[in-house]
């Protein structure tokens, strides 16, 4: 089983027991690093996780992972919330977020920038309108969405 199959159907797998909990899925990811491979699975919901919240969706998805058996090899199971700097993935999730700082990367360059950080002022008909600031001034960058590569939120500090 390919490392997309795995995270289909680990999403399959969760999606039931977060909709019970009212939690939401935020991302999925099955990697290797060193010798051990990690399937982690990122939860969030309005006001934050609890660390309780997370074991218990980590009780209940290894059970559903136990009777499908998609990993055929020894792996580790992580639950967890993606914290202050959550990847936003999806235009739902830009919508969400609209008044938080955000972080984006591009696939091309808007203003002679690849990356870009500022306040999300709106996300409407597909295009991101961000201030960013530059030295003392604020000045606003329209991104349409395809040309956001990633996009997370980020910790701003004034």
């Amino acid at each position: 089983m390919g490392n997309n199959d795995i995270k289909k159907t680990t999403e399959t797998l969760v999606q039931p027991i977060l909709e019970d909990m009212n939690l939401e899925l935020v991302d999925i990811e099955f990697q290797n690093e060193g010798k051990n491979w990690y399937l982690r699975v990122y939860v969030d919901k309005d006001g934050g996780v609890e660390i309780e919240e997370c074991g218990q969706v980590s009780e209940k998805l290894s059970e559903k992972l136990d009777e499908e058996d998609p990993i055929t090899f020894p792996y580790f199971l992580e639950v967890s919330s993606p914290g202050a700097e959550r990847p936003l993935n999806s235009k739902k999730d830009m919508e969400k977020h609209v008044g938080h700082h955000v972080h984006l990367k591009l696939y091309e360059h808007i203003d002679g920038e690849k990356e870009l950080e500022g306040k999300l002022i709106s996300f409407e008909n597909e295009l991101a309108t961000i201030e960013v600031k530059v030295k003392a001034k604020t000045k606003k960058v329209e991104v349409p969405y395809e040309k956001i590569a990633k996009a997370r939120l980020a910790v701003s500090f004034n």
